[in-house]
């Protein structure tokens, strides 16, 4: 797999003639593509790109290629944006009490199985420094309650710029971000909580599964909105139960499937695959680029 590539994300109205014209573009330019996928929303009319190249053809500037490839963007219609995987994005990860998506992050993030700088952790429970500790990140404990919670968002923005972050995980931050907040990081902040989720609302969702018997749980990744929980769905997946679960087998499971829907939706956006259409996304599986 190369590990230095440009990446771009295309939209726009479908209409004949599109991958012939861009992918002509990036041949004339001398690219080497390593690979081209696309989408056509029949419904919607329109058509959605992803197109990976080998950036050692890049033989002149960043500039110039973005300058050169917004001609054709222009003739075209296209919304686009490029991505160079040497850019790096610093990622900030808010948790709460639990651990499990926490750890899986960090775990995943060492292991080189998400290309991304973690700069810090941020926690309104001191109880999590020792998970930071050991994977020597820097901790910020900012204690939260219905008093001081502006006070603390601001705080936290701060950190965001001092740590020139691009991407906010939330993993299990139990805590509703403010419409201002989330507007300076539009599709910029992940969630994760319950697929079953709005039926079992509030605390101890589990328990109260349990007690309606349900027969599937499951975990949903998306983009932090103003609308509670129903921002653009990243990532989902469910796991079948019985009724011999019980309110902590239920959890065990269900933390199981946060920890690998959350990571799956980093992974997702770190790597340039995700295009949002209204509150839709488009998720381009992974290739051999």
């Amino acid at each position: 797999m190369s590990e230095n590539k440009i990446t771009f994300l295309i939209q726009c109205h479908d209409s004949k003639g599109i991958i012939s014209k861009v992918t002509t573009f990036f041949y004339e330019e001398g690219f080497n593509i390593l690979s081209c996928q696309q989408f056509t929303d029949n419904i919607q009319e329109s058509y959605f790109m992803r197109i990976s190249l080998d950036a050692q053809d890049l033989k002149y500037s960043r500039k110039e290629l973005i300058f050169k490839f917004a001609e054709v963007a222009d003739a075209l219609n296209l919304q686009w944006r490029v991505h160079f995987t040497s850019d790096k994005e610093n990622v900030a990860v808010l948790a709460s009490k639990t651990t499990h998506c926490l750890f899986d992050i960090l775990e995943k993030h060492g292991e080189g199985k998400l290309q991304c700088n973690i700069p810090l952790i941020i926690s309104n429970h001191e109880s999590l420094k020792y998970v930071a500790d050991q994977f020597g990140i820097p901790f910020h404990y900012l204690p939260i309650d219905s008093e001081n919670w502006i006070a603390q968002q601001e705080k936290i923005l701060n950190l965001m710029t001092e740590y020139q972050i691009d991407l906010i995980v939330m993993a299990r931050f139990m805590r509703i971000l403010s419409s201002e907040f989330i507007s300076a990081y539009q599709e910029k902040i992940i969630n994760i909580h319950h697929a079953f989720l709005p039926a079992f609302q509030g605390a101890n969702p589990y328990r109260r599964a349990y007690e309606r018997g349900v027969k599937m749980i499951g975990a949903t990744a998306h983009y932090a909105t103003d609308d509670l929980d129903e921002g653009p769905i990243i990532e989902q997946d469910v796991e079948r139960v019985s009724h011999a679960s019980t309110p902590a087998s239920l959890a065990q499971i269900g933390s199981d499937i946060e920890r690998k829907v959350l990571s799956k939706a980093v992974k997702y956006h770190l790597d340039h695959r995700i295009i949002v259409t209204g509150n839709r996304t488009i998720v381009f599986p992974e290739t051999e680029d």
